[in-house]
């Protein structure tokens, strides 16, 4: 199928295509009968595109189903058994899965299926708090130093090459210890050394629409800069952010886990994946379990989060959606492969 092609700006100077308005198909139509039929594809949206085609994305729908159920049994299954994350179980220090502990003991007893679903709840909660927050920030740097260039795009991204510079390991060791080692300690630790993604990704797409028509409309109609930024430049910006924050999620449940494994996260008894390993790592030749269990939450999470990030990029990047043939696009044609091109 030919291309398509995504207006940017709306009539009235806007940022993006007004949801009801078509997409439009470029190609010739054949001639003869039914080459005026108008095609499904030209009456879909431009987010109806996208939906579209997340939909056809096989691997990305089901990450999206198992992060979703994977999230709920982190708040639910936790109130489902009849141990607590701290409880012991004396006399049952590192029994196998069974009828009583289905995945185990750890070295004092504890339920390991407790304990794993309870630890995903917080590391869950830490990698979205700190990559919604460092995607905000990251997406105002990028805004300002795209909008403005100059002088301030140049700090602004010096700023950002720096962190990205400097090994961040060593230095989320060195800052989580000037914080309080807690849950807020580490959100903002993480915060620290995530945003600088989302600022680069914004700051491409200000600078390719800071000179376009409708952000000159918008300056000639008398708006402000911040007014011009947010409301007209920013909605074109989204996709690319939503993208950017998604594979975050990965690399904060990374980074958290090797804190908490290093003793410079979450301290237990509050539980987290990273120190459920930490706490196992010992008595890995005794009992596999506890330590098994933890390490393939997070390669799974990790795993579904960059499925789930590639299928969003796919979507919502307008050169490599897949989409259904048109009823004009005829047999064996470069229009019939039901793939954009670029």
């Amino acid at each position: 199928m030919g291309n398509v092609h995504e207006d940017t700006q709306s009539a009235g100077g806007g940022a993006a295509p007004e949801s009801g308005a078509p997409a439009s198909v470029s190609g010739p139509r054949p001639e003869g009968p039914g080459a005026h039929e108008p095609s499904g594809l030209a009456q879909l949206t431009t987010k109806q595109l996208a939906w579209r085609s997340f939909r056809r994305h096989r691997l990305a729908v089901a990450s999206a189903v198992a992060l979703i159920l994977l999230t709920l049994a982190c708040i639910v299954l936790p109130f489902t058994t009849h141990y607590t994350y701290s409880g012991l179980d004396f006399g049952h220090e590192f029994e196998g899965p069974g009828s009583r502990h289905w995945l185990g003991t750890d070295v004092l007893g504890r339920d390991t299926f407790t304990r794993l679903f309870y630890a995903g709840r917080i590391s869950l909660s830490v990698a979205l708090a700190a990559t919604v927050s460092a995607g905000i920030l990251g997406t105002i740097i990028g805004a300002l130093a795209g909008f403005y260039g100059g002088a301030a795009d140049a700090a602004l991204m010096r700023t950002a090459d720096l962190f990205l510079a400097v090994p961040y390991l060593v230095v989320l060791l060195i800052v989580s210890t000037v914080f309080d080692a807690g849950l807020a300690g580490v959100v903002i630790t993480l915060i620290l050394f995530l945003w600088m993604p989302t600022a680069r990704t914004v700051r491409g797409v200000f600078l390719s629409l800071r000179e376009k028509e409708f952000v000159e409309a918008a300056r000639a109609a008398g708006a402000s800069n911040l007014r011009i930024m947010f409301s007209q430049m920013l909605p074109n910006a989204m996709g690319p952010v939503i993208v950017s924050v998604t594979l975050l999620i990965g690399n904060a449940i990374l980074a958290e886990s090797a804190l908490s494994f290093l003793g410079f996260g979450i301290q237990p008894p509050t539980p987290t994946w990273g120190n459920l390993l930490a706490d196992a790592r010992y008595s890995f030749f005794e009992a596999a379990w506890p330590m098994v269990m933890p390490g393939l939450a997070i390669a799974i999470t990790v795993l579904l989060v960059n499925l789930l990030g590639d299928g969003l990029r796919d979507a919502l990047d307008p050169y490599q959606r897949v989409i259904q043939p048109t009823k004009w696009a005829p047999s064996g044609s470069e229009h019939d492969t039901g793939r954009t091109t670029s």
